[in-house]
């Protein structure tokens, strides 16, 4: 074989997309040593997201102080290549780094504002941010603020929103913060479908495991309601009711309400990014990989994001995946050539865990010995 390509997502709380590559590449590399193994690890947007794009050719990490969800000074980066920058708004509002303290009613996006304008003032005249993993519930407002939006309550006064003080918004105005993101195009990677409000958005189905009892959640998601409708009788555009709306605590409707943003499916916007499809020509054989297979993959994960422009190049598609729930037959006719799971026998998930990174050396390395003995 000349080439094969490792381009997995992670294997949530076991094994990183990089050590997936990394474990896998080594495997490999002993026994073809003559082969090119290109790893190009992927993220969903969440945490890990700029890590991934740091690994790949031609992206260099940029640092900048900024805030995090308590309006703390932090060290936060982003990955760059020309005149594209890549971040994930975990960097500065991720639920880990609230722990002990959760509380989506206070907590502020503010910092991944001041992330993307680090960026655009230093050149970048493109974003890809990845939504995720977040502890905040505001709509996407603080991060609109550190943009230029500046967000009046009924006196007049300034101030920058949280999830509890939506609706205290009077007024909001772009003019400062269309200046600043002229010409900048704003994308953000978002694999979810929930919508800004109601039972299925961002506080009754987020919000709980980001610290907010019941009577918080009904709160919130009253005031998401607010916003929503305040924006529409602004601008005359629904945004709360699109695909994505309620992600990361309703950043995916901040990024379009406010900054003109678009929101796409992360692995379709991280394969473009990488110009994936022109790197198939000379490739042999892709090995990717997920935590779990199951039906909702077949809308768009990574697994068949992948093989479907893969089948179109008749490159084959190896899945190594932890498990597979569901009948998911179909991934077959989505490109996909295999499906090897890593456990070994059925055991709970915190038992699966200890091992995971032994089961898949296990897995990849009798897929190496499968194809070596068939004279690939």
């Amino acid at each position: 074989m000349k080439k094969i390509i490792l381009i997995p997502d992670s294997f949530k709380g076991t094994v990183t997309a990089e050590e997936f590559c990394r474990i896998s590449s080594d495997i490999l590399q002993n026994y073809f040593p003559h082969t090119e193994i290109v790893s190009l690890p992927l993220a969903d947007g969440g945490e890990g997201t700029t890590n991934c794009f740091l690994t790949m050719a031609g992206y260099t990490k940029v640092t900048a102080t900024v805030k995090n969800a308590f309006m703390e000074d932090i060290t936060g980066y982003y990955a760059v290549k020309g005149n594209t920058a890549v971040m994930e708004m975990a960097m500065c509002a991720s639920l880990p780094s609230a722990k002990g303290r959760e509380n989506p009613a206070t907590t502020t996006t503010y910092g991944v504002g001041q992330l993307i304008s680090h960026a655009i003032k230093n050149g970048a005249e493109k974003i890809i941010l990845g939504l995720g993993g977040s502890c905040t519930n505001d709509a996407g407002t603080g991060m609109a603020a550190a943009l230029g939006v500046e967000f009046f309550d009924e006196n007049g006064n300034r101030f920058i929103p949280t999830g509890a003080t939506l609706d205290k918004i009077s007024r909001y105005s772009t003019e400062k913060s269309e200046k600043l993101l002229e010409n900048v195009e704003i994308v953000a990677m978002c694999d979810i479908d929930n919508p800004l409000y109601g039972k299925n958005g961002a506080a009754y189905i987020f919000a709980p495991q980001k610290g907010a009892d019941s009577a918080m959640v009904a709160q919130l998601d009253d005031k998401l309601k607010y916003i929503a409708n305040l924006t529409e009788k602004r601008t005359g555009n629904n945004y709360y009711d699109i695909n994505g709306a309620g992600a990361a605590g309703g950043m995916g409707f901040g990024v379009c309400a406010f900054l003109g943003g678009s929101l796409k499916p992360g692995v379709n916007l991280i394969l473009d990014t990488i110009d994936f499809e022109k790197q198939l020509s000379d490739t042999d054989l892709i090995i990717t990989g997920e935590g779990r297979l199951d039906s909702q993959s077949l809308s768009g994960k990574a697994v068949i994001g992948i093989s479907r422009i893969a089948q179109q190049h008749s490159v084959p598609v190896i899945a190594v995946v932890g498990s597979v729930a569901d009948d998911i037959t179909s991934v077959y006719s989505q490109g996909v050539t295999a499906v090897f799971t890593t456990n070994t026998q059925p055991v709970p998930f915190e038992i699966a865990a200890v091992n995971a990174k032994d089961n898949l050396r296990f897995t990849v390395e009798n897929i190496a010995r499968l194809i070596n003995n068939i004279n690939y």
